[in-house]
């Protein structure tokens, strides 16, 4: 625990799920509804209750129907590989033209990272995941970034101030970064050759999960 911020699984001798971020499910809790007596009308004050009481569950809807999936940390958790969601998705890439999907680099070991240009974890980790990109190049894998709500010009001027050489791609709508329940960044998932995931950091990378994280891909 640091200062109650990062919270790991060990699974086995492996920390392969890494979360820091407080993210509390947020709960209506509607104060008594209070009507003033109408006389000859019992019934409106019980249509204005299950009208109020549908507002209500109409809200608590929304509110969880914008939770993060959790499923793939779940499955991590579980000592489970899931598949990597929406591996066949095409996106368009960050530096020329064309598009590429997850599934382009089947049979790599793939460190998928979500950053953007504003997020200055994104900017801490940055040398670390293009120290990590050197070493997988020599082992047939790669980082691969996806960016999320960033201006396609700031993002570009993030990979040329921090010397990224890794491939991003342009994720405009966010909907890939949703099929992997990202909506904070930064986040990585480390994808064996096969494609599935074997970890999840949800939160600012160190070199040393990093390195278990690939070596573990690398195993597999």
């Amino acid at each position: 625990m640091d200062g109650g911020r990062t919270r790991d699984l060990e699974l086995g001798k492996l920390a392969l799920y890494q979360l820091s971020y407080h993210r509390t499910k947020q709960i209506l809790r509607p104060g008594p509804l209070r009507f003033l007596p109408v006389r000859k009308r019992p019934y409106m004050p019980i249509l204005a209750a299950l009208a109020g009481a549908a507002l209500v569950g109409l809200l608590v809807y929304g509110v969880s129907a914008q939770a993060p999936t959790r499923t793939l940390d779940d499955a991590i958790k579980h000592d489970l590989r899931p598949t990597a969601p929406s591996a066949i998705t095409r996106l368009p890439l960050l530096s020329g033209a064309g598009t590429r999907s997850l599934a382009s680099y089947r049979g790599q070991v793939v460190v998928l990272n979500f950053w953007a240009s504003w997020c200055v974890p994104c900017q801490e980790e940055a040398p670390i995941l293009e120290h990590a990109q050197h070493a997988l190049t020599r082992h047939g894998g790669t980082v691969l970034g996806v960016t999320f709500k960033d201006n396609s010009s700031d993002s570009l001027e993030f990979v040329k101030q921090h010397r990224i050489t890794f491939p991003s791609l342009r994720d405009a709508g966010g909907e890939f970064a949703q099929a992997y329940g990202t909506n904070v960044i930064p986040e990585t998932f480390v994808i064996d050759r096969h494609g599935h995931v074997v970890a999840i950091s949800r939160q600012e990378v160190s070199e040393a999960w990093l390195n278990r994280a690939t070596t573990l891909a690398q195993s597999s």
